[in-house]
């Protein structure tokens, strides 16, 4: 989820919260990802609620015929460092097709995807999620496992907490 979330960062998660679209959730991926055999937390974000229609047009990310906002990501975070964040340049590395027919999101089902597009494992790979497996949506970050990251967590990323979110 970086770069709005670091690695080890510890987060707030509420299970009463409703689910949106741009929400961050924290769920079980045992018996999401094919890969993960024991209780293992991902934390991802929200594209697509139960019963929309998510597709794929030239590289980028459609739901219910609209192109996604990803206003949570900078154009600059999209750019920098080693990951390219954008979903074209994913289909460029043949991650991501480049257009996908529209899919119907399940009820009681969310599409998700890591803020970190270039790198993230997510429902592009192991498809939907189920709402039994999400405990909660992240609310707020608190501290890093690193002492070192805890102040520079929390100024850089102060601004994404209290965004409605």
């Amino acid at each position: 989820m970086q770069p709005n979330l670091q690695n080890n960062e510890r987060v707030v998660a509420v299970k009463t919260s409703k689910i949106h679209r741009g929400s961050v959730i924290v769920f079980d991926a045992n018996g999401v990802d094919p890969q993960v055999s024991q209780t293992t937390d991902y934390v991802k974000r929200v594209i697509a609620l139960p019963g929309d229609t998510v597709e794929a047009k030239n590289g980028y990310i459609y739901v219910n015929g609209k192109k996604t906002n990803q206003s949570y990501i900078s154009k600059y975070q999209r750019t920098t460092g080693t990951g390219n964040w954008t979903l074209a340049s994913i289909s460029e590395e043949n991650n991501w097709m480049k257009n996908m027919g529209a899919t119907k999101v399940p009820k009681g089902m969310y599409f998700v995807l890591g803020d970190h597009r270039s790198v993230s494992n997510d429902s592009r790979y192991w498809g939907f999620v189920p709402k039994n497996k999400i405990v909660g949506v992240v609310k707020v970050g608190f501290w890093s496992s690193s002492t070192k990251q805890h102040k520079y967590n929390v100024n850089q990323l102060w601004k994404h907490y209290f965004t409605g979110n």
